[in-house]
């Protein structure tokens, strides 16, 4: 392993350990509709969210920030799964993300591509006293450090 990439696993570990303090201190984001599309864009760049969808905090793992970030982020919906669906349908291919792979059941699954990012989007229906739909996002670079496992 070259010295590069050591220091940007120390340097990812370091910013885990100072998100993790934010991801777990709460729920959901506070302040205005404005000021938490602001605070969730800046974490997730340029990624697009449906409307009204809220980070919970407490299940989502957030390592940097910005177009970069890589990890895990769980957002609550208030529109239906179809709806959620079709709008990571339309939206991303807009904001430059090609569609590598849509399936749409119960749980719903779509696979995006950007430059050297891969980001897969999960859709699951609600519980009954939550929101509609929860959304999982998972983002990491696309040739992230994958070893096939040696035959013996």
């Amino acid at each position: 392993m070259n010295i590069f990439l050591i220091s940007r696993y120390i340097a990812l570990a370091a910013m885990v350990a100072l998100l993790g303090a934010c991801a777990t201190s709460g729920d959901a984001p506070t302040g205005t509709p404005n000021e938490i599309q602001e605070t969730q864009a800046q974490l997730l760049g340029d990624m697009p969210l449906p409307a009204a969808s809220k980070i919970i905090g407490s299940e989502s793992l957030i390592i940097g920030r910005g177009d970069n970030w890589v990890g895990r982020v769980v957002l609550s919906g208030v529109q239906s799964p179809t709806d959620i669906y079709a709008f990571f349908q339309s939206e991303y291919p807009r904001a430059g993300w090609t569609t590598i792979s849509a399936v749409k059941s119960k749980t719903s699954i779509l696979v995006f591509t950007k430059g050297d990012r891969t980001s897969t989007v999960e859709l699951n229906e609600g519980p009954l006293t939550g929101p509609k739909t929860l959304i999982t996002i998972t983002s990491s670079p696309k040739n992230a450090n994958v070893v096939a496992p040696s035959k013996k």
